[in-house]
């Protein structure tokens, strides 16, 4: 096994994940719930489940798509997303935003 990619794989889903929508819905489940070891069983089951299908999909397109591609890809879309918020917001957003008096 390769414990770098262990470890590199570990770390790069666990800091993505803090405060993540699927971390925040686990807590508000739990707030509501008796049974916090059933919440944690079923979100981690979740989690697993989620990370198996992107393995096996991301196993998939590599045999179709070269590497250089999809990172490219990602990377321009992460910038995309990155720009737009960065961007200020337009005065039509902004008028509807406001609280009448």
């Amino acid at each position: 096994m390769d414990w770098h990619l262990l470890g590199i794989s570990f770390i790069t889903v666990f800091l993505s994940e803090l405060g993540d929508k699927s971390q925040l819905a686990a807590i508000a489940l739990s707030g509501n719930s008796k049974a916090p070891r059933t919440i944690f069983f079923g979100t981690a089951a979740a989690l697993l489940l989620a990370s198996l299908l992107g393995v096996f999909v991301g196993e998939g397109t590599a045999y179709f798509l070269p590497a250089r591609l999809v990172k490219l890809t990602a990377a321009l879309g992460f910038a995309m997303m990155a720009i737009r918020l960065l961007l200020p917001k337009s005065d039509a957003s902004e008028t509807l935003e406001r609280v009448p008096e």
